[in-house]
């Protein structure tokens, strides 16, 4: 597929794009700064300008796409995941405006192109626990996409926002739109630089339901949803199969979650940030988990 991705040289996006670009698809990354990666284009523009947008859904790739003389080609699809990323980065209205506007005019701009499969990262911190002030505990465990969305900050607020921007949109044209709740995305390096201290510190990992996202099984995500068509609008949860510390299931309950309602079986070691749906509407199947990457064998 032709596929215009904003915000591919962020810390989930580079890794994401040449996933994608090795299982066969063109990527144009649209970022204020280029992914220096193999097979990949790179557009600078700004999600907060509505013209910017416009222009770049309908624009060519690259020198080659000149060649064959029939015009500019059509995106197949959009993944968007050019935001301010997190919170206590920018001030709360800048990030808040950043992340909604942009998304407005990513996927407006798209519809209006006439793509119809767009793909939109929203987040783990929809839920309210991530960056609470305080300690706030889920309703219930492992974490569905049913699950309550009350947030209390500027980022989670901004993506609460976008899912509900994004349903309207869908609504109206009738077009793809899948967001992905991404929890804690990390890198392969990150596994033997910051595990560690998660196995010394269990507490170090509570804001994020004890869950974790590989870079790299986001991008098997995105390319499930790529290759899923008819689904509508749909969010889905997106981890990995297992905790990221080394307490079993029960542990976790006895010690965080004691009067917090278990919703179904859990195996010993299975998340608490259920990707059961993503699993069964795309065919997700998560490939990397902590144990593979860590060389202290107490730590398995």
């Amino acid at each position: 597929m032709r596929v215009l991705f904003t915000g591919g040289a962020g810390k989930a996006g580079r890794h994401a794009v040449p996933y994608l670009v090795a299982q066969g698809h063109r990527i144009l990354n649209v970022d204020l700064v280029p992914l220096e990666a193999d097979g990949v284009d790179n557009r600078l523009a700004d999600i907060t300008d509505a013209g910017q947008m416009h222009d770049v859904m309908q624009s060519y790739a690259g020198y080659d796409e000149l060649e064959p003389g029939t015009g500019q080609p059509r995106f197949d699809a959009v993944v968007h995941f050019a935001a301010v990323p997190r919170l206590l980065m920018r001030p709360d209205n800048v990030c808040y405006h950043t992340n909604v506007m942009g998304t407005y005019n990513v996927i407006d701009a798209a519809l209006k192109a006439g793509i119809r499969k767009i793909i939109f990262a929203s987040s783990e911190t929809t839920y309210g626990v991530c960056f609470a002030d305080g300690e706030v505990r889920p309703d219930y465990v492992p974490i569905d996409e049913d699950h309550p969305t009350v947030p209390e900050d500027a980022y989670a607020m901004s993506k609460v926002v976008n899912e509900v921007t994004a349903k309207s949109l869908q609504r109206r044209s009738g077009a793809d739109i899948y967001g992905l709740r991404i929890n804690n995305v990390i890198e392969p390096h990150e596994y033997k630089a910051n595990f560690p201290a998660y196995m010394a510190n269990p507490d170090l990992r509570r804001r994020n339901i004890f869950a974790y996202i590989d870079a790299r099984d986001l991008g098997h995500m995105v390319d499930c949803c790529l290759r899923t068509d008819g689904l509508g609008y749909q969010v889905f949860n997106v981890s990995n199969d297992d905790c990221s510390v080394n307490l079993t299931t029960g542990e976790i309950i006895a010690r965080y979650y004691e009067d917090v309602p278990v919703r179904e079986e859990m195996g010993p070691h299975d998340t608490f940030y259920s990707s059961a749906k993503a699993k069964r509407l795309l065919g997700y199947a998560p490939r990397h988990h902590w144990r593979m990457y860590l060389d202290d064998p107490r730590m398995a």
